[in-house]
């Protein structure tokens, strides 16, 4: 088994059907959340609706929410691992190029911060820069500092503060005010309008939102684990590495239910927001974390003990193709949900807008399969390799 299929290429294929299955999990997120305005009809066309849209809405946020976002910066280290160690082979240095590459990245974050407040490039950009600071690190350095950052210091901090002093209440959500001022232009404003507060207020709102959800310090830890995961290849199939998939599918499989049922628990019986919010934070990202650990090594050991791939195969030309389909849904998502565009939100409920996002995911994969068949790169990726690249030969 192993010589069959423990070929290069493999790794490769694996990761790019996990960043096409997470991309597809964000934008059906997208779908139903109308793109980050939260504007629906007042009531459903037939009743059997209320159920559905309660299910898909629950389904989806317990399967995908912080989980689909978690594999892709895992993935956004295990990339650069890939690029940084292509380079070190050919005598190169790729730390100054890949800031460079970040640098881009944040200009096309900029542009898609334009359509979409949930923008995510931005961050990516700003924080990746921890990757070229600890990838000549040892392996124990680096899963000792990423450990740290997905421990979440800040909010334990918040917590034994708020203990230490009974009478702290904690101040208003930031995000929250800016989300307002957001909703407020999405639901009344022109393009100009809504394109001058994307690129302020949404991403003031963006920023703030992932500040105070633990995402500032988690997604950095993310990217250095997933680092790590390249250099040690084990996206890549043998009987160690199947061994470790199936320690890490247990442990977090006990790791999930507990913790997640625990933190469903805790308003119960913690009345007071300062002590509640932080500790919820902590528990709510380890048990996203554990399925999302749970989801990965599930794929994966699927993935090499199927003989047919081929239903797998289909996400590999949509994970190769990630940024321009996650530019492409903030693009066509603000056409189509936003006051400037066609406003879709105020008759499509949570239903009718899943079945939107998996239609509008099943173009998506048309297209990238068309696409592929005549390019080597996708429209976005083909820019940034360039442009990454360009006045040196690689």
């Amino acid at each position: 088994m192993e010589s069959k299929i423990a070929e290069t290429n493999a790794r490769i294929d694996v990761a790019d059907v996990l960043r096409g299955l997470a991309v597809m999990g964000i934008i059906l997120l997208h779908s139903i959340e109308h793109f980050n305005f939260y504007s629906f009809p007042e009531e459903v066309p037939f009743e059997w609706m209320k159920f559905t849209d309660q299910a898909i809405w629950r389904g989806l946020f317990f399967t995908f929410s912080n989980k689909a976002y978690a594999v892709f910066a895992l993935l956004f280290g295990f990339s650069f691992y890939i690029q940084d160690n292509n380079q070190q082979r050919r005598g190169k240095d790729f730390r100054l190029r890949f800031l460079w590459r970040l640098f881009i990245l944040f200009i096309i974050g900029q542009f898609n911060a334009a359509f979409f407040t949930g923008e995510i490039l931005t961050m990516y950009a700003i924080l990746g820069i921890i990757l070229p600071i600890f990838c000549r690190m040892s392996d124990r350095t680096v899963a000792i500092f990423a450990t740290l950052l997905i421990l979440q210091p800040i909010d334990w901090a918040k917590l034994i503060y708020a203990l230490c002093n009974p009478d702290y209440v904690a101040g208003k959500s930031l995000a929250g005010y800016y989300f307002s001022i957001a909703f407020d232009v999405q639901k009344h404003g022109n393009f100009l309008e809504t394109v001058r507060m994307n690129m302020w207020e949404g991403q003031m709102a963006n920023m703030t939102w992932a500040l105070e959800h633990g995402r500032i310090l988690q997604t950095p830890g993310l990217f250095l684990f997933g680092m790590l995961v390249s250099r040690r290849k084990y996206f890549l199939y043998s009987e160690q590495n199947e061994r470790l998939w199936l320690k890490a599918l247990a442990i977090s499989l006990l790791c999930f239910f507990p913790i997640y049922g625990l933190n469903n628990m805790l308003p119960e019986f913690i009345e007071r927001s300062a002590v509640l919010v932080p500790l919820q934070l902590i528990l709510s990202s380890f048990s996203s974390l554990s399925f999302m650990v749970l989801l990965v090594t599930g794929l994966l050991l699927t993935f090499y003990r199927v003989k047919d791939r081929s239903f797998f195969m289909r996400f590999t030309s949509y994970g190769k193709m990630s940024l321009t389909n996650y530019l492409g849904q903030s693009i066509f998502g603000s056409l189509l949900f936003y006051h400037w565009g066609f406003e879709l939100g105020r008759y499509l409920g949570i239903t009718y807008s899943f079945l939107f996002g998996i239609l509008f995911v099943l173009l998506q994969m048309a297209f990238c399969s068309w696409w592929l068949r005549h390019h080597k790169h996708g429209p976005f990726e083909g820019l940034w390799k360039r442009l990454t690249w360009i006045g040196k030969n690689k």
